[in-house]
This record gives C-alpha cells, sequence and structure tokens, in this order.
C-alpha cells in the first residue's frame, strides 16, 4: 500500500502543477494571440509572458521525479515503503501540487494583464514580467517544502 501511496504522490505532483501551468499559459496566450493579429512584430516581447506559467509544470515535474528516484522505480528492485511512509511521501507532494496549480493559474492572469499593459506601452513590459515573477515565488517556495519533507524520509 505505501508503493501506491508514493506513486500517487509522484502522479499529483506533476498533474496538478502541469495543469496549473496549462490553464496559466492559456490565459497569457489567448490575450497575448489577440494583440499578435493587430502586431505580430511584438511576439518577442510577449512571448515570456505567456510561457511564465510554464514553470511550474517543471517544478511538478521535479517533484514526480524525485519521488521517483527515492522509490527506486527508474530501474533495479523499487524500494517498498511501509503504509506510513508512502502517505508521508503523499503528503511531501502537496505543496508542489498545489502550489503549482493555483500559482501557476493566477500568475497566468497577471501575465496576460501584462500583455494588455505591453501591448499599449511596450516599452513597460518588463515591469509585467516582475509582477509575473512575484507569482512564481510561490511556486518556487512549494517546490522546496517537497524537496525539504522529502529529504526527511528514510526507506
Amino acid at each position: 500500500m505505501g508503493l501506491t501511496y508514493g506513486i500517487l504522490g509522484a502522479a499529483m505532483a506533476a498533474l496538478f502543477a502541469g495543469i496549473g501551468s496549462a490553464i496559466g499559459i492559456g490565459y497569457a496566450a489567448r490575450v497575448a494571440n489577440g494583440v499578435l493579429a493587430e502586431d505580430p512584430d511584438k511576439f518577442g516581447s510577449l512571448f515570456i509572458l505567456v510561457v511564465l506559467p510554464g514553470t511550474q509544470g517543471f517544478y511538478g515535474f521535479l517533484g514526480a521525479f524525485l519521488i521517483i528516484l527515492q522509490l527506486g522505480l527508474l530501474g533495479g528492485t523499487p524500494k517498498i515503503p511501509t503504509t506510513w511512509q508512502g502517505l508521508q511521501i503523499l503528503f511531501a507532494a502537496l505543496p508542489v501540487a498545489f502550489a503549482g496549480l493555483l500559482s501557476a493559474i493566477h500568475q497566468g492572469k497577471v501575465c496576460a494583464s501584462g500583455v494588455e499593459m505591453a501591448a499599449k506601452r511596450p516599452k513597460d513590459s518588463t515591469k509585467a514580467v516582475i509582477y509575473g515573477a512575484m507569482v512564481e515565488t510561490y511556486a518556487v517556495l512549494g517546490l522546496l517544502v517537497t524537496i525539504f519533507l522529502l529529504q526527511g524520509i528514510k526507506l
């Protein structure tokens, strides 16, 4: 049962953070496509605002990868955690899963607004990136908490 919980934790980390990134990128990309329909030359200045919410998906993947490594699932004999250890791994995955999900969605909204601002004031697009990066901080903190928690689980 412990291995099942551990695998569930890895899946949740990748799945929820990935869903958040897809939604967040979708918000920003819809607005950017409207701007690009009017002025295709703005692609370069809008690109970073569109891709910024995608980083949470990478954080979720990293959290899942660390769990998969800890469980020994990439070759050889897997480590079979106790039920309690499996639950610990599952709970350790939750910070990156949920911080990734929610911060990516909200970062996408912030970046969509930044795209609108950059369309009207291209020289100020860096300011919009800074606001988007402020939301990113909480995804990074979720990843760090997951890493710290996983370090405390001995199989």
